[in-house]
């Protein structure tokens, strides 16, 4: 059982940047394949961004491409999604996800994750 922890969220000005975090239980952080995703209000939770297991593959959404990136730290069991330009459209409940059959392919459907943080919310401001 993995379990997750965000942080990170909160309220930014269009044009702004954030960080969010993701800390991880358990001893194989390195092998699972960790996810960003994000639920609008009335939306399907949808992919952001994804790393594989040694981080050394990644891949995003194409609405966050160039603006977004994802990295980890597996000494840290941490992964972040470090937000910058933010659109007001961009608004939404960010969740982390653990997808343990995977190492090195990133998958980017919601049903392929198995461990699940509780979400920060990130509100971007006109």
């Amino acid at each position: 059982q993995v379990q997750l922890v965000e942080s990170g969220g909160g309220l930014v000005q269009a044009g702004g940047s954030l960080r969010l975090s993701c800390v991880a239980s358990g001893r194989t952080f390195s092998n699972y394949v960790m996810g960003w995703f994000r639920q609008a209000s009335g939306k399907e939770r949808e992919f952001v961004a994804g790393t594989s297991g040694s981080g050394s593959r990644t891949t995003y959404a194409e609405a966050v491409k160039g603006r977004f990136t994802i990295s980890r730290d597996n000494a840290k069991n941490t992964v972040y999604l470090q937000m910058s330009s933010l659109k007001p459209e961009d608004t939404a409940v960010y969740y982390c996800a653990a997808d343990r059959n995977h190492i090195r392919v990133i998958t980017t459907a919601t049903h392929e994750y198995d461990y699940w943080g509780q979400g920060t919310q990130v509100t971007v401001s006109s």
